[in-house]
């Protein structure tokens, strides 16, 4: 009798956070699945007012509409000197439509008289594991600290990446390999935190 494979759906279309979590959870032996993969069309609305709100709706969601258990993310960038924006609204903060470059066009806009001291960031990522018949989610979260550059540097990742600057390696997030972003990033962190809650479900495929 062939053994069985816990499949999972990750609950995103950005193929840039597919080959992330791929790379990050790819040595587990589970069959990933995507939207695509499913053909699920739908969109699930993003109207939370935090990031674990979001990753928990979609989770929810996504694995109701599949039958299938779900890893759902929500993540962005929070900036102090603007009281935590752009948050949840990190990938339309220039507006619904707008270009990368005009999203980081209106973030540096609004820091442009910040100074470099008073520039504090964090990228912050919130998953949520949502199981058929079993409302309990199991949850991980991770943060990366860092500072707004003054202009972007970088031509790897993708997001906010260039305008992300690691005080502590001396580059921006863009400047990385993805290997050492993996091992510093926020969902670098917040997937490591999740793995036990994995292994908890491929235990009991057993």
């Amino acid at each position: 009798m062939a053994e069985s494979v816990l499949e999972i759906v990750l609950a995103t279309r950005n193929p840039h956070k597919i080959l992330e979590f791929k790379r990050l959870l790819g040595r587990l032996p589970v069959r990933w699945l995507t939207l695509t993969d499913l053909q699920i069309d739908t969109e699930v609305a993003e109207k939370g007012a935090s990031f674990a709100t979001n990753a928990a709706h979609k989770a929810r969601e996504y694995c109701r509409k599949s039958g299938i258990t779900t890893l759902a993310d929500d993540s962005g960038l929070t900036v102090d000197a603007l009281g935590g924006r752009p948050g949840v609204h990190s990938a339309r903060y220039a507006g619904p439509g707008a270009t990368q470059a005009e999203q980081w066009q209106q973030l540096l806009h609004e820091l442009q008289a910040v100074c470099w001291e008073q520039r504090g960031a964090q990228f912050r990522c919130a998953l949520a594991l949502a199981r058929p018949g079993n409302e309990k989610l199991l949850t991980a979260h991770g943060i990366c600290p860092g500072l707004i550059a003054l202009q972007p540097r970088g031509t790897s990742g993708f997001g906010y990446d260039p305008l992300f600057y690691l005080l502590k390696h001396a580059v921006t997030m863009a400047e990385l390999t993805p290997e050492q972003k993996d091992r510093i990033s926020h969902r670098g962190r917040a997937a490591r935190a999740i793995v036990p809650h994995i292994a908890t479900l491929l235990v009991g495929e057993n």
